[in-house]
């Protein structure tokens, strides 16, 4: 059944936004499906048993994603992308600039700062963003519009 199954469940897990650890719940999945056949009676549907807690692990893996924060660090590529490529700014001002960014970054909404990681570090498509976070491309664009606007406007206030 592992064999048979394997491949589709590590796609299954892949397009639920779980490509590094597609492998870790397919694993997860069988040693779920051994604990429940010998704590009861035989299954009376193995197949259908497996794709049901198969799903339960993506819900669960889905809902960790969301819980964990981005690391501010992580967001250095975000900050050069949205500050401006002034060549005469000097070493001292950038890392002002960045060090605002920053703050600025960790004020927004979780969800929406979330988003400008994964679109500006991460190169993510706004299809690949929604799938992960299980929203429409459409919520995406919002977030990625809201998020470019207000640090826009706050970084245009700061240099005022």
């Amino acid at each position: 059944m592992f064999a048979e199954h394997g491949p589709v469940l590590r796609g299954f897990f892949a397009r639920r936004g779980a490509n590094d650890d597609a492998e870790d719940l397919v694993q997860e999945t069988y040693l779920r499906l051994l604990r429940a056949h010998q704590g009861q009676a035989a299954i009376a549907n193995p197949e259908a048993y497996l794709f049901t807690v198969a799903l339960n692990l993506a819900r669960e893996q889905a809902a960790r994603r969301r819980r964990t924060p981005v690391p501010l660090e992580e967001l250095e590529n975000l900050t050069t992308l949205l500050a401006s490529e002034e060549s005469v700014e000097d070493a001292a001002e950038r890392a002002q600039r960045r060090q605002r960014l920053q703050a600025l970054l960790a004020s927004l909404p979780e969800r929406t700062r979330a988003v400008l990681v994964m679109q500006y570090r991460d190169g993510l498509s706004y299809r690949q963003i929604a799938d992960r976070l299980g929203v429409s491309p459409h919520m995406v664009k919002k977030h990625v519009v809201r998020g470019l606007s207000v640090c826009r406007r706050a970084l245009a206030d700061a240099e005022a």
